[in-house]
């Protein structure tokens, strides 16, 4: 076995360990914030009940059947994500579902999970997890247009080439991971994209109009950038910060790599 094969297997290993401990923070999160919502409107309803006024009993069920059926939805939504997870399959008819759900409660699980104590950070690990492996699970058709979008901090700080205009400005110097990055562009045949920021990230999307995505980021700019597809596959791939953040970054290529394989292999 090669050298570069066994660590990519070794990296996929460990990293399936690590995931699966991620994925349970944040669908822990998901049901905790459901729990919260219903807690909250059943109080609500109960000091509705208990008042003097006289109030339509007619509305009050239309009301609470309403609530219901929203809370079943919900409900329905996270057993549906966990159902993905177990089965390592996507369910394409509960695909909507699952992102109204992550619309709707992803705010108030970084509340929770800030409440009791987490770090926001491993929170947003958690969530980019669980994106990871259902996205990894969809059907992707194989041959379909891939970006691959990488933030500009992965360019090094004293590198005169602007690359976010034109990827190919880039000399292969050697100082950064970009151009071994764009190697690895071109041996999958994807579209090589730097962003400055989400703007400039979702114009990259808008123009391409790939059929899915792999986004090199921090937490906060992945989990904020897979919500901004509004549905489109993402497979996010933290970077590291060895100087802090946003200055001469860097990512580990066998993830890139892999992400990249599971795409174009059709997921």
């Amino acid at each position: 076995m090669a050298i570069g094969s066994w660590k990519a297997e070794s990296w996929v290993n460990e990293g399936a360990k690590e995931m699966v401990a991620k994925k349970r923070i944040y669908i822990g999160l998901l049901a905790a914030s459901l729990l919260f919502e219903m807690a909250l409107v059943f109080m609500l309803w109960y000091v509705i009940v208990n008042r003097d006024i006289i109030i339509s009993q007619i509305m009050l069920i239309i009301v609470a059947a309403a609530l219901g059926i929203t809370f079943l939805i919900l409900g329905l939504g996270i057993l549906a994500i966990v159902i993905m997870i177990i089965r390592s399959r996507s369910m394409p008819s509960l695909e909507k579902l699952t992102l109204w759900v992550n619309e709707m409660l992803f705010p108030i699980a970084l509340i929770i999970g800030r409440t009791l104590g987490m770090d926001k950070e491993k929170i947003l690990k958690s969530f980019i997890s669980v994106n990871n492996y259902i996205t990894a699970s969809k059907k992707i058709r194989p041959g379909e247009k891939i970006l691959m979008l990488l933030p500009h901090c992965l360019q090094n700080s004293d590198c005169p080439f602007k690359i976010t205009i034109d990827i190919n400005n880039c000399k292969n110097c050697g100082k950064c991971r970009i151009g071994q990055l764009k190697e690895m562009a071109d041996k999958y045949n994807a579209v090589l994209k730097v962003a400055t920021g989400g703007t400039l990230a979702r114009k990259w999307i808008e123009e391409v109009r790939p059929r899915a995505v792999v986004a090199v980021a921090c937490e906060r700019d992945l989990a904020a950038g897979i919500q901004d597809t509004g549905g489109l596959p993402v497979l996010g791939v933290l970077n590291s910060r060895p100087y802090g953040p946003c200055i001469n970054t860097d990512v580990c290529l066998d993830q890139v790599d892999q992400a990249l394989r599971t795409l174009v292999q059709g997921g």
